[in-house]
């Protein structure tokens, strides 16, 4: 019984200390199930109707975690299931290209807000600006332009936020995942103020202990 229960935890070291145990996969656990990945996920779902496990599937054929809501939001556009849309895009096709196959107008992509915005947003809503209304069809978007476009709307529409704060958020250097978690926050402690609340926390507070040292 002794040489058993030696040789079972000389098995479990052993397995322990394989070359590439599970690094990788408890990473992926460590990230699937961090709050800002997992509620990120979440909310694609609930916004797009579509299960966390389809989501999830989606970040698997190697779709970035702020272009999985391009995928659901083309998908609904151009009404076909999300893999056709994953096709186009891995077999090389820009999002641009992707909306033009459909006879999509880039005119789904814009959404009206109050402020002029600086980057990344400025050069993207200039296309806009800077067009009669009967021109938009002949606007061609990069793809960055698009991820940031789709994943504006989706944040400020499902959290029901003014998206002039997603917009302050994002060119505060946070990425959608981290938007996502600061919106939900907000959102979740009953704030019915400004999404981007805490955006200058810091800058306020480089004036606080500035008095004499006694």
């Amino acid at each position: 019984m002794r040489v058993f229960k030696l040789v079972s935890l000389l098995g479990l070291i052993v397995f322990c200390l394989m070359p590439g145990y599970s690094r990788a996969d408890v990473s992926a656990g460590i990230s699937l199930d961090g709050d800002g990945i997992k509620g990120f996920y979440l909310a694609i779902g609930d916004h797009y109707n579509v299960s966390q496990d389809q989501v999830v599937v989606v970040r698997q054929r190697n779709i970035p975690d702020e272009e999985l809501p391009v995928v659901f939001f083309l998908a609904r556009r151009a009404g076909v299931a999300p893999d056709v849309i994953i096709k186009l895009r891995l077999g090389g096709k820009s999002w641009m290209d992707i909306t033009a196959d459909f006879g999509l107008s880039p005119e789904i992509y814009y959404l009206p807000v109050t402020i002029d915005p600086g980057p990344p947003y400025g050069k993207a809503y200039g296309h806009f600006k800077n067009r009669d209304r009967h021109e938009w069809g002949r606007i061609w978007l990069a793809d960055a332009d698009i991820v940031n476009f789709v994943n504006l709307r989706f944040l400020s529409e499902h959290y029901k936020c003014s998206p002039e704060d997603v917009i302050k958020l994002r060119q505060g250097g946070r990425t959608f995942v981290d938007i996502n978690a600061k919106v939900k926050t907000a959102k979740g402690e009953g704030k019915t103020g400004r999404a981007d609340a805490g955006v200058n926390e810091k800058s306020k507070d480089k004036g606080k202990g500035k008095g004499k040292k006694k």
